[in-house]
This record gives structure tokens, sequence and C-alpha cells, in this order.
């Protein structure tokens, strides 16, 4: 079995050496892993990783640090054109924090989607509280490909997603007990639109609520998606591995 994380921040925390992570997810059967970017720095660190066998990453500037965007773009898009570069972002917009101003989110965003379409590169969204906001933006680009990183929304959402051409990637909250909704979005979406991942060091599973994330945890999710569409957990692997190769390459 191959498991691949679409969406982990090795060494973002420094507590643990990337290299040990990665072997213990090798251990586990991830064999996969896209490091993903939330500055220039961050992208240009997991660049630095894709010696790691089976490591992709992206080049990207998180919503949330948005004001930075004038400051950060230069070397961000010239780590996107790098040919090993897999996907622009993350990017995206968070209206749960308050600390940037919308506006400045959305020209961040738009920034992100037009280079993805220029490089012909998928999009890594991310989406808190900010649905309505993050669709009417799409709508009025031209169409991108990319995923809903962590995606959190119900059944509607889902669909306006689906329908906009995205992804569903799903994350340790699949596995919390109070999310029978997001289980149920697990449970209905089209085999071939979805992925898990583990945003690691965020947003453990529920049996590690309190802990660090990483890599290696991702099989609990999948095992969770797998329960919620009532398949084995080697067929979750199959279809989700070639869902990520698909998109990222």
């Amino acid at each position: 079995m191959q498991v691949y994380d679409t969406h982990c921040h090795l060494g973002l925390d420094g507590k643990v050496p990337p290299a040990d992570e990665h072997a213990r997810a090798a251990a586990a059967g991830v064999t996969h892993l896209l490091v993903v970017g939330i500055d220039a720095a961050t992208s240009r660190a997991a660049r630095e990783l894709r010696h790691l066998p089976g490591v992709r990453w992206s080049a990207g500037l998180h919503p949330n640090d948005s004001t930075r965007l004038d400051e950060e773009w230069p070397a961000l898009d010239a780590l996107a054109r790098d040919p090993s570069c897999s996907a622009i972002g993350e990017t995206g917009l968070d209206c749960f924090r308050d600390r940037t101003p919308l506006p400045q989110q959305e020209r961040s965003l738009r920034r992100h989607l037009a280079l993805a379409r220029e490089l012909d590169r998928p999009v890594i969204l991310h989406c808190r509280d900010a649905f309505t906001p993050l669709f009417a933006v799409l709508r009025d680009e031209p169409p991108v490909r990319g995923v809903m990183h962590c995606f959190s929304g119900d059944l509607g959402e889902a669909r306006t997603a689906l329908d906009l051409g995205l992804l569903l990637s799903f994350a340790g909250p699949l596995t919390y007990p109070r999310n029978e909704a997001l289980r149920a979005v697990a449970a209905w979406a089209p085999a071939d639109r979805i992925l898990v991942e583990t945003d690691a060091p965020f947003l453990p599973p529920q049996r590690l609520r309190g802990q660090r994330n990483e890599p290696a945890f991702v099989v609990q999710t999948l095992q969770a998606l797998a329960d919620a569409r009532g398949i084995a957990l080697a067929a979750a692997a199959e279809c989700t591995l070639a869902n990520a190769l698909a998109l990222f390459g």
C-alpha cells in the first residue's frame, strides 16, 4: 500500500528533523509527501527537502501573511518557476483570523491564480470561514486546477468546489467524533476527486488530539475516509494516490 500526504509542513516548527519524520512516514506506508510553502522562506526550505524519496514541494504565501505580498512575491515567483515545483500555494482566504484585511488576501490570491495559470500548475487553496468570498473570486477568474486543502465544508460547498474543477482534501478533522457532516461529504464525493493530508504539524487525528501531527498519521485519516465510503483501506489508498499523482505529477 502506498499513501500520499498531499499537504504537510515538514520542519516548520523546528521540533523534529524532517528526515526523521520522513523515515517514520515511509515506515507507515506514506511514500509520497507534498511539503507546502507558506512564504518565501518556507517554500525555499520545502525545495531543499526534494532530495528525500517521494517528496514534492510548493511555493506560496499564506493568506494570513498576505500583507507581505509585495516584498515576498519576487522570491516566490522565482521559486514557482523552478521546474521541480509541483504546485502554487498555499493561498486562499481566511476570515477566522482578522489580522489581514480581506481585500489584501484577495489580491494575493488572484496573483497566485494568475501564476498557476501561466505555469499550468495546480493551486493549493486555504479556506477558513471564507467559502462565500473564495468562491466569488474563483468564479470571477479563469479556471484553474487545484485542491481545497483541509476541506471543512458541507455538501453544498463541496458541490460548488467540484463544479469549479477542484479536488477535496480531507485532513485530521475527518476523524473527529462530531464531524458527521464532513464524513457525509467524504462518503458522497466522486472517487476521482478526493485526497488525504495531515497539514502536519497541525490538526492531528482524533486518537492523537493534543499532540504534534506528522505525515505518518495520515493513515488514520485515510482509514476514516475508507470507513465513510465503505471500502477497504487499500482501496482508499489506491484511489487517493492516483488522484494526487494526476494533480501534482
